[in-house]
């Protein structure tokens, strides 16, 4: 065995709720298969029968409250005081909201690497405490944590700029759908639109609801994801599904392939997400070619390069560049050949796996003497 790490801050293992479940889903394995003696802490509730599970891999359910406001740093302490009780010999961390207990593991001798994921503070969907108490626990993640990763280099940049603190680039992975399945009926191989987020206003949903009652009217459009606590989104798109028989709201996914399928077959994957590094779904529309559109930023601009079309976060914006695509199989093709190729710059998760691993074993020989120190 090449050592232990505990995995603290996602829902557990298997799960399909975020980008923090998906990279578990793909690393747990990955560092088993490699001698590590992983656990991966998460909330009750996670199916023991999925076929996906690997059976090396330790589930360990920690108590927490689970509402918006409370859930992650509740079931974050309750991990880590667990943690520092098992002691693990690296504790991989997700989300900087739990950098208020990353000195309990520090006085434990446990060595921290930590995914400090996007700029919570700076998200839409978060009212002014939360805000607060994100802000504040990267503040303590900068302070307390051994190592820090961010998924990209803009990232990288405002953590060195903002807190003084060196990260190492770590993006997320993407996979292409082994077996291609048919398209889904009724629809057809790029004849419709498609766009994959969580309902929170800073994903553009309420602009890409406005210009789909507009592309309804000339082509197929799907609509996956949700709120997760309900909301005036959700049922803006409920409304829309309703309205007209060529949407259809999906809600969230959590079978892979059927969402892998999508974007393989999509004739234009609208991306809408302003806040954060590497985004896992773009990541993934990437790896099975989807043409895509994506909202002008940084981060969408550092993943995509030349692979994707960029629009302005507006409804007429976002129609244009959606219609353009859609009434062009040339350009479908070119961006599709293009994001496939893309994946290939660092972006696979045998890459992705690698690096977090070899991120994790350089802490090793630093925790045997820390404990030593400690004991």
């Amino acid at each position: 065995m090449v050592g232990s790490v505990a995995i603290i801050g996602t829902r557990g293992y298997p799960s399909y709720y975020g980008g923090f479940e998906t990279a578990v889903r793909k690393l747990a394995p990955y560092l088993a298969d490699r001698g590590w003696d992983v656990a991966v802490y998460g909330r009750p509730g996670i199916k023991s029968d999925d076929p996906s599970r690997d059976s090396r891999v330790r589930v360990i359910e920690t108590p927490g409250i689970e509402n918006k406001s409370l859930s992650t740093l509740s079931f974050g302490l309750s991990s880590c005081l667990h943690a520092m009780w098992t002691r693990p010999d690296v504790a991989l961390i997700m989300n900087v909201a739990n950098g208020f207990w990353l000195p309990l593991l520090a006085l434990r001798g446990i060595p921290t690497v930590v995914n400090v994921d996007g700029i919570e503070w700076e998200r839409a969907k978060w009212g002014r405490l939360a805000k607060t108490i994100f802000r504040l626990g990267a503040r303590m993640t900068a302070r307390f944590g051994t190592v820090l990763v961010a998924d990209s280099t803009e990232i990288q940049r405002r953590w060195m700029s903002e807190f003084s603190r060196e990260s190492v680039y770590i993006p997320y992975g993407g996979e292409a759908l082994a077996d291609p399945d048919p398209v889904e009926g009724p629809l057809h191989h790029r004849r419709y639109v498609l766009a994959v987020a969580r309902f929170v206003p800073e994903n553009t949903i309420p602009e890409f609801l406005e210009a789909a009652r507009r592309l309804a009217a000339d082509y197929e459009v799907v609509i996956v994801g949700s709120a997760g606590y309900g909301g005036t989104l959700d049922e803006a798109a409920r409304s829309l599904a309703a309205e007209f028989s060529s949407v259809r709201w999906l809600g969230h996914v959590s079978d892979d392939k059927r969402l892998l399928s999508l974007w393989q077959h999509c004739g234009a994957y609208f991306h809408g997400h302003s806040v954060g590094g590497t985004n896992p779904a773009l990541v993934q529309a990437m790896a099975n070619g989807a043409p895509i559109i994506a909202r002008d930023t940084v981060y969408n601009r550092e993943v995509l390069a030349n692979a994707g079309e960029f629009c302005n976060p507006n409804p007429q914006d976002i129609e244009r560049a959606i219609r353009r695509v859609m009434d062009s199989e040339v350009l479908q093709n070119d961006l599709s050949a293009a994001a496939k190729a893309r994946l290939h710059d660092g972006y696979t998760w045998e890459s992705v796996c690698s690096r977090y691993e070899a991120a994790i074993r350089e802490q090793i020989q630093p925790a045997i003497q820390s404990r030593r120190l400690v004991s």
